[in-house]
């Protein structure tokens, strides 16, 4: 019984370094700084990476929190001809 629960528990864990890594990564300080916290911090990791302010010129503030902004047409007077 208390195998699954460990289990569960391990899974829970790594899956909280891996969002941490990946918040880490987007906002412009890599992905170690992230995964050190995501480990050592477990759950308070992940809510730290979502308050923690971004870099000026990170994913994060460029594309958006998981990147799915498309870019936007740029029309030039060059193409409005």
């Amino acid at each position: 019984m208390i195998g699954a629960e460990a289990l569960y528990l391990l899974y829970a864990w790594l899956l909280g370094a891996i969002i941490c890594s990946y918040l880490s990564e987007r906002k412009g300080y890599g992905e170690k700084p992230g995964l050190a916290a995501g480990l050592l911090l477990f759950v308070i990791g992940v809510a730290i990476w979502l308050v923690w302010p971004p870099r000026p010129q990170s994913k994060w503030r460029v594309q958006g929190p998981i990147g799915l902004r498309r870019r936007r047409r740029r029309v030039d007077s060059r193409d409005a001809s």
